[in-house]
């Protein structure tokens, strides 16, 4: 080793962000392993490394005792003062060892040391990138598949898309750009693990932050979210400007913004909603596109009785009951939806049964059950 090594590593200090001492301290143990597994193993030793010249040497240690009992460790206190008086027992003493034939080990050793380290720092620094970057959305291209999961190269690195986190119906090509979510990085020995996302909610929310400034720039805020990947979405939105319509700034000039997020997902639908304050507002919005009629609110049940006209009965509900069911996700209340016929079947019932027991005299007779305008209030 000399001058010029040094100055080698001092490049790549520059270049892969490595200090130099780091390098050498990695390098000294190394050459110490090396050194006791060629030149024995019993002895204590040490090496240095000259941070001026990069000449290294070998140093024996024993240790002053009153009497030696292992002469490759220990040493007399009358020998070790023979040698500087000013020892004492329990002190040190080095002597220089350096191998002739140890230069070649040591470069070989060197090398594979300097290799190594800029290997792990090179996974550190991406480990670093990434692991700050949970929760958000990334651009990678489809380099290749390992069983069923899908291998995204993210420039320096692969990312993992497992089955389970895979669109339902969506396939993946060779070469093909795709946005992905960061949903957790691992540190493994063999580098960062970085496992991505196309059906978490997350993905959908950082889509519509990258396509609407309004979002990003905290004038509209989403609400809540929920999500059934590959078929629809909900989300509700709420603007802190009167002046500015959430819904609308989220849909964008002919509807670009939203039509922009549909094409990334691959047709994906998505119903955006306002957010209301109130809870029965709020709930009738979040069967959009189905209309409501009325909304009765149970809170300390979290229940919520929907009654829409009988033609809008289906849609309400959803295919398979989708639509119901994310707007029960969306708004956190359990919602239970009637046709305003079911409804009056439901009323004449309970009025019979009124009928009933004021006939038998056991309750009193005050007034009539009329329509439905009578016991909701209208939606507007």
């Amino acid at each position: 080793m000399n001058a010029e090594f040094l100055e080698a590593l001092k490049d790549l200090e520059k270049e892969k962000g490595i200090a130099v001492d780091v390098l050498l301290e990695a390098i000294e143990a190394a050459l110490l392993s090396a050194y006791k597994r060629n030149f024995g193993s019993l002895q204590n030793a040490r090496i240095h490394i000259d941070r001026e010249t990069g000449d290294f040497k070998v140093y024996t240690q024993r240790t002053v005792v009153g009497q030696v009992e292992d002469p490759r460790l220990e040493i007399s206190l009358e020998e070790a003062q023979a040698i500087n008086p000013s020892y004492e027992l329990g002190d040190i003493v080095e002597d220089e060892v350096t191998p002739r034939n140890f230069g070649r080990i040591a470069a070989q050793t060197a090398k594979q040391v300097v290799v190594q380290r800029i290997r792990e720092a090179e996974r550190n620094i991406i480990f670093e990138e990434f692991v700050n970057r949970e929760g958000d959305i990334v651009t990678g291209v489809v380099q290749r598949f390992e069983q069923k999961n899908v291998l995204i190269e993210l420039g320096k690195t692969e990312a993992i898309l497992a089955p389970s986190e895979q669109m339902p119906g969506e396939e993946y090509r060779f070469g093909d750009r795709i946005k992905v979510y960061i949903i957790e990085v691992r540190k493994t020995t063999k580098g960062p693990q970085i496992l991505v996302s196309r059906t978490h909610p997350g993905l959908l929310k950082r889509l519509f932050e990258l396509e609407v400034p309004e979002l990003h720039e905290g004038v509209v805020e989403l609400k809540a979210i929920t999500r059934e990947a590959g078929a629809r979405s909900k989300i509700a939105v709420y603007s802190k400007d009167e002046n500015v319509d959430p819904v609308g700034a989220c849909v964008g000039p002919r509807g670009m913004r939203v039509q922009n997020i549909v094409n990334e997902l691959n047709g994906e639908k998505i119903d955006i909603i306002k957010w209301n304050p109130d809870s029965s507002k709020f709930v009738a919005s979040s069967l959009s596109p189905a209309k409501v009629v009325a909304v009765e609110i149970w809170d300390e049940e979290k229940v919520a009785r929907v009654i829409v006209p009988d033609y809008q009965l289906s849609l309400a509900i959803g295919k398979e009951g989708q639509n119901a069911r994310l707007a029960a996700k969306l708004t956190g209340w359990k919602i239970d939806i009637k046709s305003e016929s079911q409804m009056e079947e439901i009323y004449q019932q309970e009025y019979d049964d009124v009928s009933d027991l004021n006939d038998e005299g056991d309750v009193n007779e005050e007034g009539d059950v009329n329509d439905l305008g009578d016991v909701y209030e209208g939606m507007e």
